[in-house]
């Protein structure tokens, strides 16, 4: 905004100084050249360093961008410990879930893993009527979620929900590293969270391990289910506790 006058500023300092050496003194062109000169810097002082316009600001607030788009995550035992009666509850509860999921909800996708050392996900059918089986580490499972979700469903563009069904039985060093990969992985990740545990015996590890996990987080259930009465019950306060 002032080059153009601080150019113009040079010339006529310039040319005050050669008619200071000048012969014969001109007095009235000295005079009228400073007269100039401080009407021009007068004219440069008179901006401003920084102008009002140099103050305004862009504040960027961060809102959360709504998502429609939501993923079921069904985790199921297969280890040996889970009799073809567990089994069977377990898949009876999936049905209702994936029914429940396809008939409420246009967009959702469900995504069906199985488990017994390792996990593996696995297709509708396969989900329901595979017959492989094995050992148990529930981990397997829960890593392999983890491993999906941060490749398919970024958490900011999806809404995420579990449901496990397990009879309970683990490696005993396997539950607190289930319950790690909770708190830290999924759990902060998710919507939702429930766990089943179909069983009509003394609850072990992974129950006790998962219990800790109740108080401290609002988006974490879970339910026993003995027989197959209790399961529509049981997903009926599941549902409830997602509602609220």
């Amino acid at each position: 905004m002032t080059a153009g006058k601080r150019k113009m500023l040079d010339e006529l300092n310039k040319q005050l100084d050669a008619i200071k050496i000048s012969e014969p003194a001109q007095p009235l062109e000295e005079n009228r050249l400073k007269e100039e000169i401080a009407e021009l810097r007068k004219k440069i002082d008179s901006v401003p360093f920084i102008d009002t316009f140099d103050l305004r600001f862009k504040n960027y607030e961060k809102r959360p961008v709504p998502s429609s788009q939501a993923v079921m995550f069904c985790l199921m035992d297969v280890s040996g410990s889970m009799d073809q009666a567990t089994k069977d509850i377990a898949k009876r509860f999936y049905v209702l879930l994936y029914l429940f999921l396809t008939r409420t909800y246009e967009n959702v996708e469900v995504v069906f893993i199985r488990h017994h050392t390792q996990a593996k996900e696995v297709d509708e059918h396969e989900f329901f009527y595979s017959q492989e089986t094995g050992g148990t580490i529930v981990s397997s499972a829960l890593k392999l979620m983890q491993e999906i979700v941060e490749d398919r469903y970024p958490t900011g563009e999806w809404n995420i929900y579990a449901a496990q069904a397990s009879d309970g039985d683990n490696w005993a060093d396997d539950s607190p590293r289930c319950r790690d990969l909770l708190v830290n992985k999924l759990l902060p990740a998710c919507q939702y969270y429930s766990y089943i545990e179909i069983t009509r015996r003394t609850h072990q590890t992974l129950w006790h391990e998962y219990e800790k996990l109740e108080n401290d987080f609002d988006n974490f259930a879970m339910k026993n289910i003995r027989s197959v009465e209790d399961i529509f019950p049981v997903f009926r306060e599941l549902f409830q506790k997602e509602t609220a």
